[in-house]
């Protein structure tokens, strides 16, 4: 099995204390992270150090950020194909223009609206872990040979 660790809108100039504290601890167990943007500084995935990370720009990131990571990109994980972007256009109808822009791919994992999503859209599993920073929220993906599935975590502290 593989676990992937998923956050995003971390929106933080520099990973301080807390985020790197609590980011070693919630994806202590990952196999891999994914970023899906507004990070805001390339700074924020130095804390994954030894892990494999997949990171895309978000609207909030520096300009440094945003030539150095894309905005989105497909990943290939076991016998799956992940979708990996920060979001397309405004909030409304977020998920349809996911939809749109990916399928087919069995995952598509988007940040943008703060708000933790994990559910199938048709078959496509649909990942939103809303904001590490402000909502306290982060996902974990599992993937074996036959099956992905996502579950939403709450911090539950600081928040």
């Amino acid at each position: 099995m593989i676990t992937i660790g998923v956050l995003s809108d971390t929106h933080l100039i520099e990973p301080d204390k807390w985020f790197k504290e609590k980011a070693q601890h919630c994806f202590a167990d990952a196999d891999m992270i994914l970023h899906a943007g507004d990070l805001t500084s390339l700074a924020v995935l130095d804390v994954f150090a030894g892990k494999t990370v997949h990171a895309v720009n978000g609207n909030m990131c520096s300009p440094k950020t945003r030539e150095t990571l894309p905005s989105s990109k497909i990943i290939d994980v076991g016998n799956f194909r992940i979708a990996l972007a920060h979001g397309v256009g405004y909030m409304p109808n977020i998920e349809d223009r996911l939809f749109d822009a990916f399928v087919p791919v069995d995952c598509i994992v988007h940040g943008h609206t703060h708000k933790p999503v994990c559910h199938r859209y048709g078959p496509t599993l649909m990942v939103n872990p809303g904001s590490f920073t402000i909502t306290g929220t982060y996902g974990i993906i599992t993937v074996d040979d036959g099956s992905i599935d996502c579950k939403i975590h709450y911090m539950g502290i600081g928040l």
